[in-house]
């Protein structure tokens, strides 16, 4: 057992299937996890005591002083029946801290011979908040995506699944655990939201792959609430992206609309500056590169204070 690697109860296990997440576009994976988990009354077994300088870029202020932030918790579950292991990063550390958190999540895997392992990410498109979210599929070996496409789900044709949730799907492949990542489409305007409609349609998707029976009920008023705020959000950028696959030359005011990919571009510099104030700078230049700042320009404004 690995010595920073904290067990709190010892578990016997006979072939249980894991879904592990970390924080991601719309909240996606990690709220898909973190409902399974408390529908199936999981409990905690275990968690990973990382390094708490290891990542930091930041201090916390108040009052004038200094503090170190807290350690960001990496946490497994047990569910007993049905048998399956969860995993809930609250961060994804860059680079090597973040690969070195993800082979111990793969050793606890292998120990507890964990069979399959599931992860979630939202998939941005330019759709509606009012669409349906579909539901693609990507794995590791030749035979698991035969199986994904005979259970009637989409398979991600192309491009890539960034963060630990996708690379997962390669280091599990080094450790002979086969690995799913399900991924649910979202619009892409509001990718920096939870979209808990999005984690529905995951889990829905889960209960059919792994015979079980997550009640979704409780998801309903959030996905309403969620769905009011986005509708204003619609509403404002609706004249300025492509929505509902709409293609941008066959619209009567083409000459004002903005590709998916660059609104998908800002979403993410608005993230990157969320975490990092001197990415603003690359915000600004975009936004004013496509006319967009007066669309954005109180978000923007509040990026700083939420530095302050």
């Amino acid at each position: 057992m690995e010595e920073n690697i904290r067990y709190y109860k010892n578990i016997d296990t006979v072939n249980p299937v894991m879904i592990a997440a970390w924080p991601g576009m719309g909240n996606v994976a990690l709220g898909t996890t973190d409902y399974i988990r408390r529908k199936l009354r999981a409990f905690r077994f275990a968690e990973i005591r990382t390094d708490p300088l290891a990542a930091l870029d930041s201090v916390e202020v108040k009052s004038g002083l200094s503090k170190f932030p807290k350690t960001p918790l990496s946490t497994f579950y047990y569910s007993k029946d049905p048998e399956i292991l969860l995993f809930e990063g609250e961060v994804q550390p860059p680079g090597r801290n973040g690969i070195e958190l993800l082979n111990k999540v793969l050793g606890v895997a292998s120990d507890l011979k964990v069979s399959r392992i599931f992860t979630g990410a939202a998939f941005p498109m330019p759709i509606s908040y009012k669409d349906a979210s579909d539901v693609y599929g990507a794995a590791n070996k030749e035979s698991l995506r035969d199986h994904l496409k005979d259970s009637g789900i989409k398979l991600m044709e192309g491009g890539q699944i960034s963060g630990l949730n996708g690379l997962m799907l390669g280091f599990a492949a080094k450790k002979g655990i086969d690995a799913v990542c399900l991924l649910a489409t979202m619009p892409q305007y509001a990718i920096t939201l939870p979209n808990p409609k999005a984690s529905s349609a995951i889990i829905e998707t889960l209960n059919r792959m792994l015979n079980i029976s997550i009640d979704l009920r409780e998801l309903d008023g959030y996905i309403k609430d969620m769905e009011e705020r986005m509708s204003i959000i619609e509403e404002k950028v609706k004249d300025v992206i492509a929505i509902d696959d709409e293609s941008i030359e066959s619209h009567p005011h083409h000459e004002k609309k903005i590709p998916g990919y660059v609104m998908e571009r800002i979403e993410r510099l608005f993230i990157e500056a969320k975490e990092d104030r001197n990415k603003a700078a690359s915000l600004k230049s975009e936004l004013d590169r496509w006319d967009l700042y007066g669309l954005y320009e109180d978000r923007f404004l509040d990026l700083f204070k939420e530095n302050q």
